[in-house]
């Protein structure tokens, strides 16, 4: 069987990159950005490093900062306003995945048309969206470089998955230097949605030996890091780390997709508005001992990667030391212990794995749930 694998064409790395990304887009010959962000970064004048740079650049733009932490259908519809009201040739995404995902949706409607709804599932886009650069200040979703715009229909109250090669940036740019104030609570959010990328990459039924070599570096690098980058969120190192880490995580699930983890965080966030990440983080070991039954050796190798000493122990052994791997390091950096703690209701199991099953991200995972089984992880997980 053939595959193909999605990237950027170009992706900036390391301390300072940020300064860069100007002399890029200039040889693009771009002109006039709108820059898609969230309130608190331009309140906290971290966006203020990116127009400076842009001035310095003579490249105009405009500032579209209504972004969601759950971008929704409106917000794409109100930054597709702002771009032709002001004539804008590219959009520039500032943030985590979040502005990220909106600016995808936004340079998708603005070149073919119609609502970001049209475009559920994957690729039904005909055309490459708006030239987007995506300029990350979070270690976790990737979505700077991937081809994954996850879009909340407020009207049904779930998390629409769009997974479309037209919607990959064309620049990505990762300085590790814009992650230096990312409070402990996210960085530890951004950093587990991070792991779950290469775990779940690495047991998907489309994973090849190129996504499985970018997973495994991703876990080692987590495992290493993450703590530190938690406890420390000026430790350089660690954030550099992180920064490779998720986005060498980004290249696996970019290219072999996801799994259960996602197709159910993602239910939870459109249905009672919670963060990605931590939803993926309490629902990783649970799904991955469902998926066990049938990918126990996969599983080991995750608990070699973080570190487990796994010689001489069978496969299911392995899996269930990365499985308890997994849970301690939630633990360590303040995770919640269970989907209770966040808000979600034994009665609304039902109808959020009604949805689960729904979504694209499962299309991947290793085995094949039925409806009961996703009620059962659902349960566990509480």
């Amino acid at each position: 069987m053939s595959f193909k694998f999605y990237m950027p064409p170009i992706s900036l790395m390391g301390p300072n990159c940020l300064q860069e990304a100007g002399d890029e887009i200039n040889c693009l010959g771009l002109k006039k950005a709108l820059i898609v962000t969230d309130k608190v970064l331009v309140d906290i004048k971290l966006v203020d490093k990116l127009t400076e740079m842009l001035e310095s650049k003579g490249i105009e733009y405009v500032v579209f900062d209504e972004t969601q932490p759950n971008p929704t259908v409106g917000n794409v519809e109100s930054g597709e306003k702002m771009l032709k009201d002001n004539a804008c040739d590219f959009v520039i995404s500032f943030g985590g995945g979040s502005p990220h995902d909106c600016a995808k949706g936004i340079a998708l409607v603005a070149v073919n048309g119609g609502s970001i709804k049209d475009y559920e599932g994957v690729d039904k886009s005909p055309k490459p969206q708006l030239p987007l650069v995506a300029i990350n200040t979070t270690a976790g979703t990737a979505s700077e470089m991937t081809r994954f715009c996850i879009i909340t229909d407020e009207a049904r109250h779930i998390k629409m998955a769009i997974v479309d090669k037209n919607t990959t940036p064309v620049i990505a740019v990762n300085d590790p230097l814009l992650m230096l104030d990312m409070p402990k609570s996210l960085t530890a959010a951004t950093g587990m949605d991070a792991l779950t990328h290469a775990v779940e990459a690495y047991v998907s039924v489309a994973a090849t030996p190129v996504t499985d070599a970018c997973a495994i570096k991703a876990i080692e690098l987590i495992a290493k890091s993450l703590r530190d980058a938690v406890a420390d969120g000026q430790d350089k190192e660690a954030r550099d780390d992180m920064a490779y880490a998720e986005y060498l995580a980004g290249m696996a699930f970019n290219n072999a997709s996801l799994g259960y983890v996602h197709a159910m965080a993602h239910q939870l966030g459109g249905f009672y508005d919670l963060p990605h990440g931590v939803c993926n983080a309490v629902l990783l070991p649970h799904v991955q001992r469902y998926n066990a039954q049938v990918a126990p050796a996969r599983l080991a190798d995750v608990a070699k990667a973080m570190g487990e000493n796994i010689e001489g122990v069978s496969a299911e052994a392995g899996a269930e030391l990365a499985l308890k791997a997994i849970e301690k390091l939630s633990a360590d950096i303040g995770i919640p212990a269970g989907l209770k703690e966040l808000g979600a209701k034994a009665e609304d199991l039902a109808t959020l794995a009604d949805n689960a099953l729904k979504d694209a991200c499962g299309l991947t995972n290793p085995k094949q749930p039925t409806h009961e089984e996703v009620v059962g992880i659902y349960t566990n997980a509480l």
